[in-house]
């Protein structure tokens, strides 16, 4: 789903993870988007709608007003709180969004929020999958607190300009980065489409050198991927980060790409994923599922929307998923589906336990609301809202473990990640069980 004026979009909520990686910063993009239009009511205040401050109020009341799931409003006069918003004085936009944001914690919903320019922005290119910028994920070296490159994006400015991992950024523009925080870095490197930034970096046993790099639109990878050799089995693993609008072109590209190389099963690793688009989830599960339910929504009128499998699965190859504390909405949803349908076995700690959709809507200043509209519930119509779902197997990892995995994020997907290796056993037993042959020789994808 990609953002453009006056659309929303439907989303599962992100939510702010702890990722087994070196903390990277996406360099956001901007989107040209409008509030949906919105109809007034005959009420005296509406005089006061000149005023700008106002007018934002007005746009988030109407809109919570006509899609919050909640109908009672958390048991809120609803059109009272707009007149007594409108009544007040506001001496510029903050101050207004602080009077919104109390007026939305009122609704007791942690996931209707208003969303300042700079993070309507962020969300937007999240859950969109593209950004304006060079292509490269940055980090603080923890042994020398430099600012370097953990990675350019496969086929971006960053990468065709000859960027490497490792490499320290000296200075952006001319601007030195040794007292810049992640934060104040991307926002001097991004920038719009077909501007320049440039770079200086230092390279090991290199004098540093300087690197002029056009900025472009570029599509986030949502999906890395990797065939692992275990014993005599080739093991595809696949790790989804979040469901942004390119996550299921990506995935479907990886499953293909695995099982041409003769996989002989899958795991899917969803753990520290904070979820995303609703009909990405969606998508991705039927890659998996020849037949079966993957998810209902309940809206605030007891509208049911129902998504099933295709019958356009894929691959039929045995199946872990791996999960944990941080997956979240969209994971759970997927996970769930494959769970619920005995395609997967689920490996890892309990779920999040987020049952809500939202929608995020663009306002007239550049601000945006994510409202939540409906609940979700997996094939069993279990709530999972506060709960989370269950794995089929309880893999806790210590906090000695976790940390090894983040200060090391080579090791997730190694021996030495303890859930993994417990989903090679399993993949191991599954095919034996199913098959009655050896692990190392594939079954027939479709």
């Amino acid at each position: 789903m990609n953002y453009s004026s006056r659309r929303s979009g439907l989303i599962l909520g992100f939510l702010k993870s702890k990722n087994y990686r070196l903390k990277a910063i996406k360099l956001t993009a901007v989107f040209a988007a409008t509030s949906l239009l919105v109809s007034h009511s005959s009420s005296p205040v509406v005089a006061a709608l000149e005023d700008s401050p106002k007018t934002i109020i007005d746009e988030v009341w109407q809109i919570v007003n006509s899609e919050f799931v909640d109908r009672e409003f958390n048991h809120i006069d609803w059109k009272i709180k707009r007149q007594e918003l409108l009544r007040a004085e506001y001496t510029d936009q903050k101050t207004a969004y602080k009077a919104i944001r109390r007026s939305l914690k009122d609704l007791g919903d942690p996931y209707t929020r208003f969303l300042a320019p700079e993070e309507y922005e962020e969300l937007t290119s999240q859950t969109s999958g593209e950004l304006s910028g060079i292509g490269i994920r940055l980090g603080i070296d923890q042994k020398t607190s430099k600012l370097i490159v953990v990675e350019p994006i496969p086929n971006s400015p960053a990468s065709e300009a000859g960027l490497k991992a490792g490499d320290h950024i000296v200075s952006v523009n001319g601007k030195s980065t040794k007292l810049m925080t992640l934060e104040q870095a991307s926002a001097e490197i991004k920038g719009e489409v077909g501007t320049e930034v440039i770079l200086e970096i230092s390279r090991s046993e290199q004098p540093a050198f300087d690197v002029t790099i056009a900025r472009a639109q570029i599509e986030l990878p949502s999906v890395s991927y990797t065939l692992n050799q275990e014993q005599d089995s080739k093991v595809g693993y696949i790790k989804l980060d979040e469901f942004s609008s390119h996550a299921a072109e990506q995935m479907q590209k990886a499953i293909q790409e695995l099982s041409a190389k003769q996989a002989s099963g899958f795991i899917l690793d969803l753990r520290g994923n904070p979820g995303g688009l609703l009909f990405s989830s969606v998508e991705i599960a039927r890659m998996w599922m020849e037949k079966g339910a993957i998810v209902s929504t309940i809206d605030r009128k007891g509208g049911n929307q129902e998504f099933s499998a295709n019958g356009k699965a894929l691959t039929n190859l045995p199946l872990v998923v791996l999960v944990d504390g941080y997956s979240a909405s969209a994971s759970e949803i997927l996970a769930g589906a494959l769970k619920e349908n005995h395609r997967a076995k689920v490996v890892g700690s309990r779920t999040y336990g987020k049952g809500t959709v939202q929608s995020v809507h663009a306002l007239s200043d550049g601000s945006g609301l994510a409202v939540t509209i409906a609940r979700y519930y997996p094939p069993s119509g279990m709530d999972i809202n506060q709960k989370g779902i269950a794995p089929d197997i309880k893999v806790d990892l210590s906090r000695e473990e976790q940390t090894t995995l983040s200060v090391n994020p080579d090791l997730i997907g190694t021996k030495a990640d303890r859930q993994y290796a417990r989903a090679i056993t399993i993949l191991k037993n599954e095919f034996i069980s199913k098959t009655g042959s050896d692990f190392s020789a594939p079954l027939t994808t479709r």
